[in-house]
């Protein structure tokens, strides 16, 4: 079986592909009833550990996720990892109270302790709690260290969800000890702070390699479009991650980012149609 390429962050290999959660956990980006189509699919582990298996068969073996906030994609993990024999490296983005006090401190301090006794390698600082330390008037991330230090503490390798794309710059900038960064990044735009031109920009300068998220724009674009682009764009260091509803759509997304990244044919089936005998689908190949 074709494994998947790899990178390292800090000396710590990763699957350049990582297993997304939205559509693990259920947050779609597209309407409240899929959110609830999410959450009824993977409210136990029975249809959660044929796709991680799916992930492993390939050497996808990194996975993103606010753990803490989701036992079963936790409970599925050790499942899956206890079937096929191999490890997950998992990647935590924890919301922690960034409040100047001790109180908070010791909370935030509490909930880092927390990600790594779950298991997780690598600890990005959600976007909602990183975003809350920028003052773009001094270009820095007033604080930063003190929540870096504390995941070196736990014996993580710390990052930042980096939604704003200035939080990479400002890292940099800085010297800030952060190893590797989220970063929306998709062909539509969607939800990114500035043109999808200018983020490429961002991340090709970025010191650390980038870990990209929403590569299909939450469905408003195909797999085959999203994927290609990412992987076209990209430089080797960097990942993406991919969300995914079953492991169907897994195997699809593997072979899709494989033939892009080796520059071939993608081997997949047609979509359906009433009629799949017609020339625009091939119907006669």
């Amino acid at each position: 079986m074709m494994q998947f390429p790899r990178t390292e962050v800090e000396g710590l290999s990763l699957s350049r592909m990582i297993i997304g959660s939205n559509w693990m956990a259920g947050y779609s980006h597209r309407s409240p009833s899929a959110d609830r189509m999410i959450v009824e699919r993977h409210s136990t582990t029975k249809n959660l550990v044929p796709m991680l298996e799916t992930f492993q068969e390939y050497g996808v073996d990194t996975i993103m996720a606010l753990f803490s906030q989701h036992p079963v994609i936790v409970q599925a993990i050790r499942e899956a990892s206890e079937k096929t024999g191999k490890e997950f490296i998992l990647v935590d983005t924890p919301i922690i109270n960034v409040d100047d006090s001790a109180t908070a401190r010791a909370e935030a301090k509490a909930i880092i302790q927390k990600s790594r006794e779950i298991g997780s390698k690598i600890c990005l600082i959600h976007h909602s709690s990183a975003e809350q330390l920028v003052n773009k008037n001094k270009r820095t991330m007033d604080r930063l260290d003190d929540y870096t230090y504390m995941i070196r503490e736990a014996g993580m390798i710390p990052g930042l969800s980096a939604h704003m794309p200035e939080l990479i710059v400002y890292s940099d900038l800085n010297g800030y000890d952060v190893q590797t960064y989220i970063q929306i990044y998709n062909c539509m735009g969607f939800l990114m702070q500035v043109e999808v031109e200018t983020v490429n920009q961002i991340i090709h300068d970025a010191k650390k390699p980038v870990m990209t998220i929403k590569p299909m724009a939450a469905g408003r674009t195909t797999p085959f479009v999203g994927l290609n682009f990412n992987w076209a764009t990209l430089r080797d260091c960097d990942m993406v991650t991919v969300g995914c509803f079953n492991e169907h759509e897994a195997r699809e997304d593997i072979e899709i980012s494989l033939a892009a990244l080796e520059r071939r044919r993608v081997n997949i089936e047609k979509r359906s149609s009433p009629n799949q005998k017609q020339d625009a689908f091939g119907g006669n190949q």
